[in-house]
């Protein structure tokens, strides 16, 4: 007697069958697992208070601050996380051959570390800091060796991890913080990212729309698509007759534009969907 986990990897390994060229769109909960924090919990309801903005952090000198004291002491969350069986399941379906691209609103970098080849990072990667003025790229563990040596107080901060690799920290350590300048040409250090509020840059979301509009269908695995610059794939491949399929636990923003909604953990179906399509690539080598 088949399980219902058996049921739903077997609906959606007959969906792809059907659609075997896929835009996958990913959120945080995939990441849950790796021991990343969400900011929301599996329907969207927000779970800690309002995230930083992105032109907050442009404009103002407290808010830079406030956020390199914090990411400082939340870093190592990010850098020493490890991809999860849901990371490793979508590498598994790309190297099958069914993946157009994956696009992920994650910015810890774990799709590329599972192995994952065709990624946007559609939100930015934490690995990389940029200077706002003259544009050069330098490595988040430089930026973090740069903060220690100009504030050694810094090691010895410890607090409760935030989504992002943010830190629930008081005001009281910001004020007296030296922020590193660019090395280049002195200006003002950001992560790599696009902060809430912020624009996402028009090639990157082109890139993804030419990737949709070539695939067959798009999943979307672990996301409420409560933000716009994800939710609007799922509105574009409604516009271009594009099936959507779902898998996350709680309700998403999509629900009634998608033909499949699948709620569980992505990790277990996914893990079982790889084995359906193991078990096919075997049988067709044994023919």
């Amino acid at each position: 007697m088949q399980t219902n986990l058996h049921i739903q990897a077997d609906t959606l390994y007959r969906f792809i069958q059907l659609h075997p060229r896929l835009m996958i769109l990913t959120g945080a909960g995939v990441s849950l697992a790796s021991g990343i924090p969400t900011y929301r919990d599996e329907n969207g309801v927000w779970l800690r208070g309002a995230p930083l903005q992105h032109y907050d952090f442009i404009q103002k000198e407290s808010v830079r601050k406030r956020y390199w004291v914090r990411s400082f002491v939340g870093w190592p969350t990010i850098s020493q996380a490890q991809p999860n069986r849901t990371h490793q399941a979508l590498a598994k379906l790309e190297s099958f051959g069914l993946v157009e691209l994956l696009v992920t609103q994650n910015v810890d970098n774990l799709h590329q570390s599972a192995g994952q080849q065709a990624v946007v990072d559609l939100h930015g990667n934490l690995q990389r800091v940029v200077c706002l003025q003259c544009g050069n790229k330098t490595t988040r563990l430089e930026q973090q060796e740069r903060l220690a040596e100009h504030n050694p107080l810094l090691k010895s901060l410890q607090a409760e991890i935030r989504p992002d690799g943010d830190a629930a920290l008081s005001d009281d350590y910001f004020e007296q913080l030296e922020l590193p300048a660019c090395l280049v040409c002195g200006g003002v250090l950001m992560p790599d990212v696009v902060f809430f509020g912020g624009t996402i840059p028009v090639p990157r979301v082109e890139q993804c729309l030419g990737a949709l509009e070539q695939a067959d269908a798009l999943l979307v695995v672990g996301s409420s698509l409560k933000v716009y610059s994800g939710y609007r794939f799922c509105l574009r491949a409604k516009e271009w007759g594009k099936p959507i399929i779902l898998l996350n636990p709680g309700n998403t923003r999509a629900d009634e534009l998608a033909q499949l909604h699948i709620r569980t953990d992505a990790g277990d179906v996914l893990s079982e969907l790889v084995e359906c399509f193991f078990s096919q690539l075997q049988c067709n080598c044994e023919d």
